[in-house]
This record gives structure tokens, C-alpha cells and sequence, in this order.
């Protein structure tokens, strides 16, 4: 790792990095579909992005041929999953739980329980015969070097499909009374309330079997980014600890055969000309010139501040924010190093020879975003190469 002591810092940093901040056209190429929370995962030479706001479409680029553009790939097998969890083991794509409507005319979304497979080379899918323990919804998931996958975090299945299924049978127009006590109640729980999952779990992609390592040290988070530092160790920067309010915390794991070793990181630090990281949940992260960088993410500005005064519904009546900066990590520490063209959340990240490729994504209209783009960092200055 390499974040040299001469960067800049204070507020005039970031106009002089912008200034260093270089633009290259056409080096990769746009996606064919906005994508927000889908699948943004990587097979050998193959980068596979697509599902949530994508639908079924699921769409592969060859870094060996990036001219090609996106390929359309075969189409997800069932009711296509909005933020699953999603990891590579043994050249296979797998794809846990997430969100959507089992049938067109269900009444309300669910929390699915599905496990399904991409094989690359038949460009085939296949729905397992298993189930996640459970509710998966915006969970994290990693792959170790015995092929296992990891999963952390995720929305609980019963409080979330409850919710959901009450609310949506209300008409706010005509019983805005009952549609805002519904909200309140789910909205205004404590963190440990919503029982989200706080088991390290492990599925067993070869033998198809579900087992854990045991429990997370602290509030368990959706929307976190997850880079691996070392073989085996594993940074889990921010997420959400309840709907609407994010933590600056970040953690370390290392998973071994039977246990899961958790370590205390630094924070993210607050954005230059602000005094508080609400903390960001949906950001992309990966590595540039050895270091971890972390970009995007969105969060609710006073969320942290409405919590910590008692008021569990912590971003209500508070707009949603995207955001621009750019963090990288070294020697345990972070600096803010440059911006995004814009604020970005919920898109695909893709640790690249050359930096952090980003791949679509939401924007503060909410809009799915098409765009690709790297960002490479050489210690001293951000690119961003279109």
C-alpha cells in the first residue's frame, strides 16, 4: 500500500485534485441497461453485471476485448432478485436471495430464499435445491480460498415481508393514518429489533450444505462494501445497521476453516467541509495502486444525529443523499482523495489491473445508470478514465 504522506489535505485539496483529474474516452464501454442493486461479479477474464433494476438481463465483458462492448448472456431463471448477495466459487456465479414479486400480480415483494447458479459456459441457469437459513436482502458475500462462500448481513425474511405486505395494502391517499403507523412502528425500531442476520454463514458450494461461524461483534449490516486485503482477511466498510441509518464503523474479518476473527478498523472519515460520516451504504470499493479505495455510497445527512437523540425513524422527513467522495486506505488509515463526476450508489464494483472500474449504479434522480468508468489512483493524483 502506497497513500503518500504528501497528499493534501483541507479544503483546498480537492480542487487541486480535481485539476490533476485527467478524462480518456471510449475505454470502456457504457452498458447496454441501467443497472442498480443486481450482480456485479467476476469470472476469469469476464465481468457479469445485471438483475435488479436490469430485470432478468444479465449481460458479461471480456477485459481481453473490451471493444466488443457488453454481451447479452441467457436471462435469470426465475423472478429476477433486486440486491441478492452474489459470489464466484469454482468458475460458477451464485446468487442468494434478495428482493422481488414471486408472481407479476403478487401484491407485495418478498425476501427470497432461492439459491441460484450461473455456469458460464453453458451460459446456463439453475435454480439449487436448497434454501438460505435466512433472509439474505442486501447481504455481503465473499469467496475463500476452499470455495466456500461467506455471507454477512441481510434483511430478516418474516419482519420485512410483514412490513411490506401491510403497507402496500394500504391507500395513502385515503388512510394516510394508517399507512403512517404502519411506517412508524417498522421505521422506529431500534437497530437490534429488526433482527437482521448477525451469523458469519457459510454455504458450502461443493457439497451444497449451509453451516456458521459464529456471530458478528457488532450490529449486523446490509449495503456494506467488502474488499479483501489478504488472502483469507476481508474490510467491511459501513452499511446500514437499520433502514435509513448507516454506520461510519469498519471492521476487519479474517474466516478461516472454523472460526471467524473480527478486528476493529478506522472509520471513514467525514467528507472535507463536514464534521460527520453518516457512513455509506451501496458504495464501490476495490484496490488502486495497493491501496483500498472506497467511492459513492449513499446515506441520509442528520440521520446519525436524529438517532443518536432517540429518534430510532432517523431519516424521516430527511432527503437522500448520494455521494462523490473518493477515500483511500493506507496503514490503516484514510484520506480523502478526489471526487466522483457525480454522486453514485448501488452499482457494481471491479478491482481492475489499472484501479477501480465502476459499473453502473443510482443517481440522485434515482435513475439506473449506464455508465463504466475507472478510477485509478497513482498515490498523488485521481483519473478517471471513461
Amino acid at each position: 500500500m502506497s497513500l503518500r504522506t504528501h497528499i493534501l489535505g483541507g479544503v483546498g485539496a480537492l480542487a487541486l485534485i480535481a485539476a490533476a483529474t485527467t478524462a480518456m474516452a471510449d475505454e470502456w464501454p457504457d452498458l447496454p441497461v441501467g443497472v442498480k442493486n443486481g450482480v456485479a461479479e467476476r469470472i476469469g477474464d469476464k465481468l457479469i453485471v445485471g438483475l435488479g433494476s436490469a430485470g432478468a438481463q444479465v449481460f458479461a465483458l471480456d477485459l481481453n476485448d473490451t471493444a466488443a462492448g457488453w454481451q447479452a448472456l441467457a436471462d435469470f431463471n426465475g423472478p429476477a432478485p433486486s440486491q441478492p448477495a452474489t459470489a464466484v466459487s469454482d468458475g460458477a456465479l451464485y446468487v442468494f436471495s434478495g428482493s422481488g414479486k414471486a408472481t407479476e400480480d403478487a401484491a407485495s415483494p418478498i425476501i427470497f430464499d432461492t439459491v441460484s447458479r450461473y455456469d458460464l459456459e453453458a451460459n446456463a441457469w439453475e435454480t439449487l435445491d436448497t434454501t438460505t437459513p435466512v433472509g439474505l436482502l442486501g447481504a455481503s458475500a465473499v469467496t475463500l480460498a476452499d470455495g466456500r462462500i461467506a455471507i454477512l448481513g441481510g434483511y430478516n425474511k418474516e419482519l420485512f415481508d410483514t412490513y411490506l405486505s401491510e403497507v402496500l395494502a394500504i391507500d395513502k391517499d385515503t388512510d394516510p393514518d394508517g399507512w403512517n403507523a404502519v411506517v412508524d412502528a417498522y421505521m422506529g425500531m431500534e437497530p437490534k429489533d429488526y433482527r437482521w442476520n448477525d451469523q458469519v454463514l457459510v454455504y458450502d458450494a461443493a457439497g451444497n450444505a449451509w453451516g456458521d461461524l459464529g456471530s458478528v461483534p457488532t450490529l449486523p449490516n446490509t449495503g456494506s462494501a467488502v474488499v479483501q486485503t489478504e488472502p483469507g482477511t476481508f474490510l467491511v466498510i459501513n452499511g446500514e445497521i437499520k433502514p435509513g441509518l448507516r454506520t461510519d464503523e469498519v471492521k476487519s474479518v479474517t474466516i478461516g476453516a472454523e472460526s471467524a476473527e473480527w478486528s476493529e478498523a478506522a472509520p471513514v472519515p467525514a467528507p472535507e467541509g463536514s464534521d460527520v460520516q453518516e457512513g455509506l451504504a451501496g458504495a464501490y470499493a476495490g484496490m488502486s495502486n495497493g491501496d483500498v479505495i472506497v467511492a459513492g455510497g449513499a446515506n441520509f445527512q442528520g440521520a446519525r444525529a436524529a438517532a443518536d437523540a432517540g429518534n430510532w425513524y432517523a431519516h424521516n422527513g430527511l432527503s437522500k443523499h448520494w455521494a462523490l467522495e473518493i477515500f483511500a486506505m493506507q496503514d490503516g488509515q484514510w484520506a480523502q482523495i478526489g471526487q466522483l463526476p457525480d454522486g453514485l450508489a448501488y452499482g457494481g464494483s471491479f478491482t481492475v489491473d489499472d484501479g477501480l472500474l465502476v459499473v453502473g449504479g443510482e443517481d440522485k434522480e434515482k435513475a439506473a445508470r449506464t455508465d463504466v468508468f475507472l478510477v485509478k489512483w497513482d498515490g498523488e493524483t485521481v483519473s478517471i478514465v471513461d
